[in-house]
């Protein structure tokens, strides 16, 4: 069992994509492969059950089976955190409750679309706090562009000073690079503890966001050694050195952050690295054909011309 979640945690939460065979049922194997992957390229921890690892489309028993077989694969080597946003109270508490006994390090949360304003979104995280006892860390998802519900800097900084068990901001508004910088300058000038803020939106602006007061990335790039290797050069000073490292796979990025049809681009991608059995995602979900596939393999000749010089 790894240690809790804290206001200290920094580096690369890498989101894990949850891999299925082409019959749309998990494969554990390949759970098994991907985690062993993300260790090997020296993330920080790893996040599961997030939207980029299809969680809507999981069973309870399937979340309950893709959890457990993580965390045992982990072993206590890099915390765990477990996406558990739900609509359902009820729900929402069983899983973090699950999660936190079979060793979790924290649980993240997204509000709805149900909660469309500040006192709602406050009012939530209050509920939320108490219904795990104030005991469960919890991280706040911030990504209006598919919750639907945007939070303003004061309401977060409300909740950071009445919920002391929120110790991270996943920070995945778009455009949001004043909101960060806002937040920070903010809770410094209050006197607000210091929460950590990792970054999502695929780390398409991740060397802005660390500049900004960020303490790394929590998302799912195909690449983890990029962010690894970013929020290293960054937290030792070389700042240069990090925006050429990003440059060297912008391209693929992008090309992965597209709404939607991006979860097959990264998924692809992880399966040619030959992390996972098969590129599937669940249905309904998106495919490449075969002029997506020719844009891909372009993309990916080049990013290794540009790594071997």
């Amino acid at each position: 069992m790894s240690a809790l979640l804290n206001e200290q945690a920094k580096g690369v939460y890498i989101i894990a994509a949850t891999p299925f065979l082409d019959d749309d049922s998990i494969d554990f194997e390949s759970i098994d492969t991907l985690t062993d992957f993300y260790l090997e390229k020296g993330v920080t921890g790893i996040t599961i059950l997030g939207m980029m690892g299809e969680a809507q489309k999981l069973t309870p028993e399937e979340s309950q089976a893709v959890m457990n077989r993580v965390i045992d694969r982990v072993d206590g080597r890099v915390p765990v955190v477990v996406g558990v946003s739900n609509p359902d109270m009820d729900k929402l508490v069983a899983l973090s409750n699950s999660a936190m006994k079979a060793g979790a390090a924290g649980v993240m949360v997204a509000p709805n679309p149900s909660h469309n304003s500040d006192e709602a979104i406050y009012d939530y995280y209050i509920a939320v706090d108490k219904a795990l006892n104030s005991k469960v860390p919890m991280i706040y998802q911030d990504f209006p562009l598919v919750t639907k519900a945007p939070v303003s800097v004061d309401c977060l900084m409300r909740i950071i000073r009445d919920v002391p068990q929120v110790v991270m901001l996943k920070h995945e508004d778009w455009p949001g690079l004043g909101k960060l910088s806002e937040l920070r300058a903010k809770s410094a000038a209050q006197g607000l503890r210091r929460i950590s803020i990792l970054c999502g939106n695929g780390g398409l602006y991740l060397p802005q966001e660390l500049g900004r007061g960020a303490d790394g990335a929590m998302t799912g790039f195909a690449y983890p050694e990029m962010l690894v290797g970013v929020c290293e050069k960054f937290a030792a000073g070389d700042i240069d050195a990090a925006d050429d490292l990003f440059d060297q796979y912008l391209p693929v990025i992008k090309h992965e952050q597209q709404p939607g049809y991006g979860l097959a681009v990264r998924k692809e991608t992880l399966h040619r690295r030959g992390v996972i059995t098969s590129a599937k995602v669940r249905t309904p979900g998106p495919t490449m054909s075969a002029d997506d596939h020719k844009d891909l393999d372009r993309l990916l000749a080049r990013l290794d011309k540009r790594l071997s010089v």
